[in-house]
């Protein structure tokens, strides 16, 4: 007998019997608007198949009047596959799927309401970039000032809003961004295409302006349901409300102490204003958690408290032991990557596989050190939710122009940054240079610098190769007499490469930026540039490791949804955690949804959860001493231990006194002095180097010396590479 058959001929369906009180509540609330309020770990994608399969067995509604949506194809095929396995029987017809999937399937059956074709397009991101700046190129607007994809990320935010293009004769000359905004949904409809935006924005105008098509839907949906709700955004929000006045059984599953998307359009509002948008509304906490020890949650609850902007829950467990949070200090950025170095050899003695470890952090930029350290270890890790930090374009980019500065005969580096910022040298000028290089079996730079002596390129392209050039040699006779890493940063900034970046209003911008500073911090661990590059060399040449097995390293964000046995969280500094980027833009707002984050992050810990900060970090300014995150004073002190690098455990976030053995817990403000923890060099102390021999320190700052060589002159220095005479 089926599942299905046997929860028509019984009083208990056997689905509902291994769920706990809440969930059954969450289950059988089938009349009118239900709020879900699921903590993490507590069984969200059970509670949500099994009230669909119930609606199906229990008969109050047929497969196609069940509307189901979740952000992700993943998450549909899922919830799709416990449902059939529930009921033991198919479950076509079901309009379970991404809010873009529903939306497609809708539209193509209305396509010409709104202007359209029903075999329309759906452009990538490519094609929209490549038609924004057709149309940049036709309006005369300055495509450096204004690249494509600032302009398409503009654009987007409109439609996420629900801001429908205004007519072109209205618009201001001032308003060129409307003009545009208009002039690309036209191009949209002569090419009978779409933008992902354009899905949803589409059918919430269908639905405004013809009400008898919006009806047909909303007698036909008895039941919606929605994944993740505290992430949708205005467009999402709004086309759910139009479509759940029907029947007004709308059932939103969600946590609103997960809301981390704000800054892609995630709107926590609309969570927090369920019971206010749906009169009468059921709301249901699942709090038991199945993930996470006792002092795990309890340090995670603790924290997410201090948030105003919740609807409010605890999260328990019935697992006992466990360990509490350890947090622990460290010297600077780099004993912080030894130390978890350290940690996950030690686990895996102890038999814990490394794809059960995670290591997490805030900002992108923080994975080289972690991934240098694990390289150095022979420790197999993968970096989701984005490249290895060396495969990154704006890392690609700037390694070019070092190669080029590096090895004047590098083709490949020169092919790659030669229009990177736009100089105005285009495809034909480069074919010119590949057949000239060709003929006479010379690189690409030395064809491009013969060809600027002829009358083969003219005009502007002739100059901005020469400029280009002189740029080039000024640079590479700066590496004979500066610092090889101060060389770098004026490389950076003369190319017009970080301006590009800066100037560049999407959304990973400022990431971008804040790896080419870590790319330039990376460099003074290293003496000349040529040891930086062949560094490099190597890393990149090691091929990827084909076992299973492998640590994971993750942004925060990247992190939601997942769990670990064990979990480190990294880099919990004021200045870096909370990211002031968040607090500049949104203040208040900005601090609780990155105190969400940091929940996120501690609950994707079962077993163990660590958390570390650095009382140094070396940023692209120089050496800052840092201070812990408030959200480590936040964290309830019976859930947590702090311990010192010794070993030694301390019962409070502010001891007395500070040993210079090891970095603990401070209060101070920024500063210019830098620790110095791995040489014994002191002033005036007699030194000799390979390359410019013997010499006498005259200054120390951290691991950099600066010396005044007996025939090379003054020079800085790394402190491990010199060794008294």
């Amino acid at each position: 007998m089926s599942h299905f058959a046997t929860a028509m001929n019984s009083m208990t369906p056997p689905y509902l019997d291994d769920l706990n009180p809440e969930q059954r509540s969450a289950v059988e609330s089938m009349n009118g608007p239900v709020l879900i309020l699921a903590g993490a770990g507590t069984g969200k994608t059970r509670v949500l198949t099994t009230r669909m399969a119930h609606i199906l067995a229990c008969g109050l509604a047929y497969p196609s009047q069940i509307l189901a949506v979740t952000f992700t194809n993943k998450a549909a095929t899922e919830m799709r596959e416990r449902v059939g396995t529930l009921l033991g029987h198919s479950t076509e017809g079901l309009w379970l799927g991404t809010f873009h999937s529903i939306a497609v399937r809708i539209l193509r059956r209305h396509a010409e309401v709104v202007g359209l074709h029903s075999n329309f397009t759906i452009l990538d991101t490519d094609d929209q970039q490549r038609l924004i700046k057709q149309i940049l190129q036709a309006e005369g607007v300055d495509e450096g000032k204004n690249p494509p994809r600032m302009v398409l990320a503009v654009i987007n935010a409109k439609k996420d809003r629900v801001e429908f293009p205004v007519d072109i004769d209205k618009i201001s000359s001032k308003n060129w961004i409307d003009r545009i905004y208009s002039l690309y949904q036209e191009r949209l409809k002569t090419l009978n295409a779409v933008d992902f935006g354009d899905l949803l924005l589409h059918c919430i105008y269908l639905f405004q302006n013809n009400p008898e098509i919006l009806r047909s839907y909303q007698s036909q949906f008895h039941y919606i349901m929605v994944d993740e709700y505290q992430d949708t955004n205005t467009a999402q929000y709004l086309w759910l409300r139009l479509l759940a006045q029907g029947y007004n059984n709308i059932c939103c599953v969600g946590d609103d102490d997960q809301s981390i998307y704000g800054w892609r359009g995630a709107e926590i509002g609309n969570i927090l204003r369920f019971e206010k948008d749906f009169p009468g509304a059921t709301i249901v906490r699942l709090e038991q958690n199945y993930r996470s020890t006792t002092f795990i949650l309890g340090a995670a609850s603790g924290l997410i408290e201090k948030n105003k902007g919740r609807l409010g829950k605890t999260l328990w467990t019935q697992t006992d032991g466990g360990e509490k949070v350890l947090i622990r200090g460290t010297w600077d950025s780099e004993d912080e990557a030894r130390f978890i170095g350290d940690e996950v050899e030690a686990a895996q003695r102890q038999k814990i596989p490394l794809a059960n470890m995670a290591v997490l952090v805030r900002a992108g930029y923080q994975t080289r050190e972690f991934e240098d350290r694990f390289l150095a270890l022979g420790v197999p890790y993968k970096v989701i939710g984005g490249l290895r930090f060396y495969e990154r374009q704006e890392i690609r980019d700037a390694m070019a122009y070092l190669r080029l500065v590096n090895q004047p005969h590098d083709g490949l580096a020169f092919e790659r940054i030669i229009n990177t910022p736009r100089r105005g040298i285009g495809p034909t000028t480069l074919q010119l240079i590949h057949k000239h290089a060709r003929d006479s079996m010379v690189s690409l730079p030395q064809a491009a610098r013969q060809l600027c002596e002829s009358e083969s390129i003219r005009g502007s392209a002739r100059t901005a190769l020469r400029t280009f050039f002189q740029d080039i040699d000024r640079w590479r006779d700066s590496l004979n007499k500066d610092r090889h890493v101060d060389v770098a940063k004026v490389i950076l900034d003369e190319s017009g490469y970080t301006q590009m970046w800066r100037e560049d209003k999407s959304p990973d911008a400022p990431g971008r930026l804040e790896n080419l500073k870590e790319l330039v911090r990376a460099m003074e661990e290293f003496e000349t540039l040529s040891e930086f590059l062949e560094h490099v060399s190597l890393v990149m040449d090691i091929t990827k490791q084909d076992q299973a097995d492998m640590i994971t390293i993750m942004t925060l964000h990247a992190a939601k949804g997942l769990e670990f046995d064990t979990v480190f969280l990294c880099g919990w500094e004021e200045g870096l955690f909370p990211h002031p980027r968040a607090l500049d833009e949104k203040g208040n707002e900005g601090l609780e949804e990155e105190r969400r984050l940091a929940y996120v992050g501690i609950t994707r810990a079962q077993r163990k959860a660590t958390i570390t900060f650095a009382l140094n970090r070396r940023t692209y300014q120089g050496w800052q001493h840092m201070l812990p995150s408030r959200f480590i004073k936040e964290l309830p002190l019976d859930h947590v231990i702090f311990v010192q690098p010794n070993g030694h455990e301390l019962s409070s976030l502010h001891p007395t006194h500070i040993p210079r053995s090891g970095p603990v817990f401070i209060e101070a403000e920024f500063s210019d002095v830098a620790p110095t923890p791995y040489h014994t060099h002191k002033l005036q102390d007699r030194i000799f180097h390979q390359k410019f021999g013997y010499g006498r320190i005259t200054d120390i700052n951290g691991d950099h010396l600066e010396i005044e060589f007996d025939v090379a002159g003054h020079k800085k220095v790394m402190a491990r590479f010199v060794e008294k005479a």
